[in-house]
């Protein structure tokens, strides 16, 4: 083996399951996803912050949906876009849905396209990436999980890489 293809070799390859959320390619760490389901009944909590869609009963545990859309300062989802996805998360050892569009693939991408978050980016997307991989003509914009599921109400603020570290 050449030097080259050495050191292309001992390059970290993480995977990501991909979401659509409205134009946006959002990829999460496949070490903090627990599951993806289709849209379940959905319990409103009265006087819940916006971004909390409401509580989904998964085989008997109550699990908070976060509406993504509302998170990212996109516009609501129409009836007749369908239903969303539940991407269910673990945090703290805690089940957290984040509701998106629809579910990609699980793409594995190399540190060597990790790019940090783009300057275009407005305020409120950037506090919720910890960066973006270049794939195939787009960008995976990574979610941070912990900052997206610290950023309800009632968390506290400090936040880390939702990226998993090596």
């Amino acid at each position: 083996m050449s030097r080259e293809e050495g050191a292309v070799a001992t390059l970290q390859r993480t995977q990501f399951c991909t979401f659509r959320v409205e134009e946006l390619l959002v990829g999460i760490d496949v070490q903090v996803v627990q599951e993806v389901i289709r849209a379940q009944e959905m319990r409103t909590v009265p006087l819940a912050p916006n971004e909390v869609k409401g509580l989904i009963n998964l085989r008997g545990q109550i699990v908070t949906a976060i509406d993504l859309r509302h998170m990212l300062g996109l516009p609501a989802r129409h009836e007749e876009d369908g239903p969303s996805m539940n991407v269910v998360v673990r945090y703290d050892d805690e089940a957290i849905s984040v509701l998106v569009d629809e579910a990609g693939d699980v793409v594995e991408l190399t540190e060597e396209d990790f790019e940090p978050v783009p300057p275009t980016v407005t305020p409120r997307l950037r506090r919720l990436l910890s960066g973006a991989f270049k794939l195939d003509g787009s960008l995976v914009l990574v979610l941070d999980v912990e900052a997206t599921v610290k950023d309800k109400p009632g968390k506290d603020s400090s936040r880390a890489n939702g990226r998993r570290s090596a």
